[in-house]
């Protein structure tokens, strides 16, 4: 059973036993346990229009890492923000009784730049790869050696896709594939990967026809796009060999 489960299930019961005793008359009182709380409750001020957010404030600065330190770890927002103040919730599990938080939200003014689980090791570095593509974009050739981006698992037809575009433009291709990873800042993953296979697919291996597919995909549109833009890789003729010329091969080496 999950620790949610297991709260919600404790909660379940102490809400019965509550309930069970509201009829109860308590040793030196007049009025059942149910009554006074009609009591408590006319008494009692209205609840605030929006609930109580349920975690734990705290504030800090982005590192030149790109780096929010929050308790005894650290995590990532995108580069932009960097040496810019920030605002850190650590949110609390609903239902839970715990002084303990799952989720860290990281904000800048009135808007939320970074949203990680909440790492329980201590001196850690918890990193989201998408904060780092910008700079990544701009250094291509910190794209292998990248420490944010080693363990991104990513799903296999986004390696199939950056080897087809270095084939066709080697440096400018590793650009353009970093352009596709920077789609998702706006597209979820599996939007994304469903337009990858599809470029793939079709042969459209390029970054403004994977942008044209995902945003079909996401609006659930047909695509529009000239495959004769789009080749996998250069066109090549290649000739039948013919045995005369294998014969004249081995004629040369024979001699």
């Amino acid at each position: 059973m999950g620790a949610a489960v297991a709260w919600d299930a404790f909660n379940d019961y102490l809400e019965t036993q509550c309930l069970k005793r509201q009829a109860d008359v308590l040793r030196g009182q007049s009025e059942t346990i149910g009554q006074r709380l009609e009591r408590d409750l006319a008494a009692m001020s209205d609840l605030p229009a929006a609930p109580f957010d349920a975690c734990d404030q705290a504030t800090g600065r982005v590192s030149s890492q790109a780096l929010v330190r929050y308790k005894t770890n650290d995590y990532s927002v995108p580069v932009a923000y960097g040496h810019r103040d920030v605002w850190i919730s650590g949110i609390m599990p609903e239902a839970c009784l715990r002084h303990d938080v799952d989720v860290v939200v990281i904000g800048c003014g009135g808007e939320i730049i970074a949203r990680h689980p909440r790492c329980h090791d201590r001196e850690d570095m918890v990193f989201d790869p998408v904060h780092y593509l910008p700079l990544i974009e701009r250094k291509i050739n910190a794209l292998d050696q990248a420490a944010p981006l080693a363990e991104w698992n990513l799903p296999p037809e986004f390696a199939t896709l950056r080897r087809l575009m270095e084939a066709r433009m080697i440096k400018a291709g590793r650009r353009e594939y970093v352009q596709v990873l920077r789609l998702l800042e706006t597209f979820d993953i599996d939007d994304l990967h469903a337009a990858v296979k599809k470029a793939l697919q079709l042969g459209a291996v390029g970054f403004d026809a994977v942008k044209h597919l995902v945003l079909c995909h996401v609006e659930k549109r047909p695509p529009k796009l000239d495959l004769d833009v789009y080749p996998y890789l250069p066109r090549a003729n290649v000739e039948t060999t013919s045995a005369a010329s294998y014969m004249a091969l081995m004629s040369e080496d024979a001699a």
